[in-house]
């Protein structure tokens, strides 16, 4: 779908009179990393999902944009009214600017290992910090495929756990989602943020919330997750066993187990 400086790439799934989702990735990934549970969610709700600027398979120009205004795009593209956004990572950072800023198009939101745009910088562990300085290098070498496993390591294996604590499978799947975005590197689209920030505004968001994180995530998203469970005026909040920064990819199922039944308390 084209957008102003960009052309975004989208993929549907599902009846079209179902209640609509919105699936937004992480910042790892690509639309591909929400494959393992699409099929379950696409029997009951009309499931979209899209590529943001800088990542997959969409292309843009490098322009001032809006995260925000990308997703209502496509949800007006599509003629979808309200939808519920569910978004890990940035993805949900997204959804929260979605709810604070444009209330009448979300019917609900779902958040993994996320926080509100405006969080105070958090103070990382030293474990933590080593393994960031290592994307730093990896980054300043222009040493991509390095980068984007260092990425992974920190992120999807978590700084309290070793690769070879994880299932080989799923770290080979992490991996191939993050190298998926090299092809991005040299896209400089620069995403416009909400003013005010979303810190100060979840206390207004009024439509049903589930926080989830996991229990091996890094200690910002930690805190965020303690932070929107606190604040969010009607969320559920989950902390999923035996998993870092992508439970829906490392444990789709368990992930399904907590999602599915909250939609459907919600009616959503």
């Amino acid at each position: 779908m084209d957008v102003p400086g960009g052309r975004l790439y989208y993929e549907v799934e599902g009846q079209k009179d179902n209640p609509a989702l919105l699936l937004i990735h992480a910042g790892i990934a690509t639309l591909r990393m929400w494959d393992p549970i699409v099929p379950a969610l696409a029997e009951h709700h009309h499931v979209i999902r899209f590529d943001t600027r800088g990542f997959g398979e969409t292309v843009s120009d490098d322009v001032d944009f809006s995260n925000g205004d990308d997703a209502l795009r496509l949800l007006d593209e599509l003629g979808v009214e309200r939808a519920t956004i569910i978004g890990s990572s940035r993805g949900g950072q997204i959804a929260i600017d979605l709810a604070v800023e444009h209330s009448d198009r979300v019917a609900g939101i779902v958040t993994i290992g996320s926080g509100p745009s405006g969080f105070p910088e958090i103070e990382l562990t030293d474990a933590e910090d080593e393994l960031m300085d290592t994307i730093d290098a990896t980054w300043e070498a222009r040493d991509w495929p390095a980068s984007m496993d260092a990425e992974v390591r920190l992120w999807a294996v978590g700084p309290l756990r070793d690769p070879g604590d994880v299932d080989p499978d799923f770290l080979e799947t992490a991996r191939t989602l993050n190298r998926f975005n090299i092809a991005r590197v040299d896209d400089n689209p620069a995403p416009r943020p909400i003013e005010p920030p979303a810190f100060d505004r979840v206390v207004d968001i009024d439509v049903p919330a589930l926080v989830v994180v996991g229990e091996y995530d890094i200690t910002p998203a930690l805190m965020q997750f303690e932070y929107l469970a606190e604040q969010l005026p009607e969320a559920d909040s989950v902390r999923m066993d035996d998993t870092a920064h992508l439970p829906s990819v490392e444990r789709p199922g368990a992930f399904l187990t907590v999602l599915e039944p909250w939609l459907v308390r919600h009616n959503l």
